[in-house]
């Protein structure tokens, strides 16, 4: 099983043609760590769309040739990809274009509808024609239809809103305007900014922002629709308050790059704070605090100034090769691995070290990182992971779709462990999330220390996840929305397999 999130989108409009190529291609260059399979751009020039899309890297992708072949345009969206519904081909690439009787639309999603099974059965039934087995089709069809009903893109859109469920940050696209939109739960980043000439950009994260030279203007609402376009900027927040917010805390401890700012808090801050709380909740005897790049340093940086053990440079991370954890298939995860990181044996060789790690998915990865350090000479080994056991799937973006190979739905802490071979293991504990951002909300009126809808005890008497506004259900079970009946990643590869068959 694949364990991976998930996706970056970008969108820029200019008051006058500009190269929104070259700022499409910067911006998903800055985003290019939240999904390594595919790439995409689609400009908007007075109304015609021109677009290249493909597997692999951005700069492999658009070489410099490829971008002076796109033609300067007004508008541009642009998309990084990697996917939890739907395979690892060209057709699943992403921008969507769409054409269809009152216009023209480019749809870039992030995020995981969970709905998608119902939706694409009663579309397939309509007489629907699927040309990609990822869900953000079944997104644009389901636009599309709404838009021969309604007077604009935005009224479109917010229809389509009412029919979707799950996780969704989108960038949409039409001749005349550039539209942005975030799932109700507000379960994945999106924010916007504006440049010193008057472009308006659009991103999965504040870091591509920067990386244009644009201000920071805010996040988007969960919920809100934002239109940009002749008129200038319009907010529409009719779905806005339908549901208690819940963006994934994962976005914090992982998936986001640590100069990002998201809904107000500092990444970098939250996996300070994820350290400093491992430092006090699993202390360690140890002469140096490493942490495994690049996700896992900053809350090696708070281990230490929380704890006095030192920080050091433990191990090496070869920058030209893609993060393991969004690696398809196990055999690449190993290899990827092998060659990945190498340990700093002036730094480790008869030291006592903590390890921190952002997480433990199956132990593979995590027994061979162990294993490095080992042969590097360290004395001790005592593995800290900066969040909590994963124990659930996860249906709104990130690719946990069973607990088969889980570690630790089979295994306790001290039998992971031996298992990874370190001699000891403490994970971040689910009562604490709420820290990383700043929640530390109590519970009104709680007598009994129940956390809520997770089900487990709250010692320290804080607010459920939900109530702080953040989903952790692959920690804790605690799902936002239905459960769906389906989650395999290929299941419309599969459903199309089968119809293939029927008509042999």
């Amino acid at each position: 099983m694949d364990l991976h999130e998930e996706c970056g989108v970008f969108g820029v409009i200019s008051p006058e043609k500009a190269c929104v190529a070259d700022m499409a291609y910067y911006g998903l260059y800055a985003l290019q760590h939240r999904g390594q399979e595919s790439c995409g751009i689609v400009i908007n020039d007075d109304g015609l769309f021109y677009s290249y899309k493909d597997m692999g890297l951005v700069s492999e992708v658009f070489s410099q040739d490829t971008l002076s072949r796109l033609p300067r345009g007004n508008m541009a969206v642009g998309h990084v990809r990697y996917g939890t519904t739907g395979g690892t081909n060209r057709a699943n690439c992403q921008p969507i274009e769409v054409n269809h009787q009152k216009g023209k639309m480019a749809l870039a999603h992030n995020g995981n509808i969970s709905n998608a099974a119902q939706l694409r059965d009663q579309l397939e039934l309509s007489g629907a024609i699927f040309h990609t087995t990822s869900d953000t089709e079944i997104i644009a069809y389901i636009v599309t239809r709404e838009r021969l009903k309604t007077p604009s893109i935005e009224d479109a859109l917010s229809s389509a809103m009412y029919t979707l469920d799950g996780a969704y940050s989108l960038v949409l696209m039409s001749a005349q305007k550039l539209i942005c939109a975030r799932d109700p739960y507000g379960f994945r980043p999106l924010c916007f900014g504006k440049t010193p000439d008057g472009m308006y950009v659009a991103a999965s994260e504040s870091c591509a922002l920067k990386a244009l030279g644009a201000e920071f203007v805010r996040d988007l609402e969960p919920g809100e629709i934002l239109v940009f376009g002749p008129e200038g900027m319009k907010s529409r927040r009719e779905h806005c308050g339908r549901e208690k917010k819940r963006l994934c805390i994962f976005e914090y401890i992982y998936f986001a790059r640590p100069d990002s700012v998201i809904d107000g808090v500092s990444v970098h801050g939250a996996r300070m704070k994820a350290g400093r709380i491992l430092a006090r909740e699993h202390p360690a005897r140890a002469d140096i605090v490493v942490g495994v790049p690049d996700s896992g340093l900053d809350a090696a940086l708070g281990f230490s100034m929380e704890s006095g053990i030192p920080y050091g440079i433990g191990l090496i991370k070869n920058k030209y090769i893609g993060r393991t954890f969004i690696s398809p298939g196990q055999n690449a995860r190993l290899d990827q691995v092998k060659i990945k990181l190498s340990a700093v044996e002036e730094s480790v060789k008869g030291k006592r070290v903590v390890l921190i790690d952002d997480s433990i998915v199956r132990g593979t990865t995590s027994g061979r990182i162990v294993r490095l350090l080992r042969e590097a000479g360290a004395k001790e080994i005592h593995m800290r992971i900066s969040s909590p056991p994963f124990l659930h799937p996860c249906y709104y973006g990130t690719d946990i779709d069973s607990r088969e190979h889980l570690i630790a739905c089979h295994h306790s802490v001290s039998e992971t462990a031996r298992i990874i071979g370190a001699d000891s293991l403490g994970y971040l504990p689910v009562s604490e999330l709420g820290e990383l951002i700043g929640r530390e909300d109590k519970l009104k009126n709680s007598q009994d220390g129940l956390s809520g809808g997770c089900g487990a005890r709250c010692q320290t008497g804080k607010a459920t996840c939900g109530d702080q506004g953040f989903c952790s259900a692959c920690f804790d079970g605690d799902y936002p929305t239905a459960v769906p009946s389906d989650t395999r990643k290929n299941r419309f590869e599969q459903k199309l397999s089968e119809k293939k068959e029927s008509f042999s």
